[in-house]
């Protein structure tokens, strides 16, 4: 069975996005069959790697009107490069906002997202999910359905201010949705040779210790141009310090729990 990794940080602007599609790509690189799952209404995990619009059926339509996961994945092999030959990705648009209202008188919904990956989690080696910037029922759903959860976050000077709450939210999915569900790791991003860089990581580290990746995402313009041509950054600027950086971590990844 693959691996279910929740992207998530309440805070918006860390990125989430940035690192779903370019870790996913990066596995995809290596030879992973890689799943991204476009799990914010805002859809950007989306246009960030295709030109399409408004793609039906979505994953709004697998959690709430019983489309088939089969019908909604979106393989991303185009025939122009080797690197979308493993990925595919279920897409989203803002048709997904709705569903933070329309599940609430759902049986069990919290789990639907659960149920909808179900029958394609044994034939992906890595499953990533893009959470919304909130702590709302499909960050809910996103974490109920993963065994673990990836934290991204900003070397800035409010970087660990809020993330108490989401290590709560973690907390109770864990006791009462998923007790399987483990904090794979905090990654850095945006990050630059200043001090303050250097006192946001340290900081990190002294807080949660060896669940930091060694990896440092850079702040790099080429990783903001990127998804304005619908382009992983492999396919935008490979020789790139943010290219290497992913491919850096993709590695380290692969290496946790061998």
């Amino acid at each position: 069975m693959g691996k279910i990794i929740a992207v998530a940080n309440q805070k918006g602007g860390v990125g989430k996005t940035t690192t779903v599609i370019n870790l996913g790509f990066a596995l995809s690189e290596l030879g992973k069959r890689v799943l991204l799952v476009d799990g914010d209404p805002q859809g950007n995990s989306t246009s960030g790697i295709i030109q399409k619009r408004n793609i039906k059926p979505n994953l709004y339509d697998a959690l709430l009107c019983d489309i088939s996961v089969k019908e909604v994945i979106l393989p991303l092999k185009d025939g122009k490069t080797s690197i979308r030959d493993n990925i595919s990705l279920i897409p989203s648009n803002l048709e997904l906002a709705g569903a933070e209202i329309e599940l609430v008188p759902v049986f069990l919904r919290e789990l639907r997202l659960k149920k909808v990956l179900e029958p394609v989690k044994d034939d992906y080696d890595y499953i990533f999910i893009d959470c919304p910037p909130s702590l709302g029922l499909l960050t809910v759903n996103a974490l109920s359905a993963s065994q673990y959860v990836l934290i991204p976050l900003q070397c800035e000077y409010y970087a660990l201010e809020g993330i108490s709450q989401l290590l709560k939210t973690i907390e109770l999915i864990k006791k009462d949705l998923n007790p399987a569900l483990e904090i794979l790791g905090i990654l850095l991003t945006m990050y630059n040779r200043t001090i303050l860089a250097q006192q946001v990581l340290d900081e990190t580290k002294r807080f949660f210790k060896d669940k930091v990746f060694n990896t440092l995402i850079p702040r790099n313009v080429r990783l903001s141009e990127a998804p304005g041509f619908s382009l992983s950054i492999f396919e935008y600027a490979p020789d790139s310090s943010g290219a290497g950086a992913y491919r850096e971590l993709a590695r380290e990844l692969m290496n946790i729990g061998k």
